[in-house]
């Protein structure tokens, strides 16, 4: 089994160090059990503690989280974090699919001009794509 898995670089994410911080906002890379990877127009060093929004749904997925790595790519970097709630993999299993649902959303909006409501795309991406979503 894939410990992470990737995602559409078009799901958005926000994040800051301290509580009272403005946001940063930025793009996930992929996500799994212990951590996540996001694209940063910043190097952020390692040992940081973020605060973590992912905004697809209401209320937003929130969780704490500790940079392990951070390195260059291309023009930005892309930063490594695990979890620091080890208790939240099936929140972070649950926002796996609201991330695949939201990138199908969009793409059905672009490739078929169909505008789906986020429980209607949640309906047709279980009927088409849920027996194939890595357990």
């Amino acid at each position: 089994m894939r410990k992470y898995i990737r995602h559409p670089t078009d799901i958005p994410i926000k994040y800051k160090i301290e509580e009272n911080d403005p946001h940063k906002h930025e793009f996930l890379k992929n996500i799994g059990h212990e951590g996540l990877c996001f694209q940063s127009k910043e190097y952020i060093e390692k040992g940081t503690e973020l605060i973590i929004h992912i905004p697809i749904r209401e209320p937003e997925f929130v969780i704490k989280g500790l940079v392990v790595w951070c390195r260059k790519a291309d023009k930005d970097y892309e930063v490594g974090i695990k979890f620091l709630d080890v208790h939240s993999e099936y929140r972070v299993r649950m926002v796996e699919q609201i991330c695949y649902i939201e990138h199908y959303r969009k793409e059905v909006l672009v490739t078929e001009g169909r505008k789906l409501s986020h429980s209607e795309a949640a309906k047709e991406w279980v009927e088409k794509f849920a027996d194939d979503f890595p357990r």
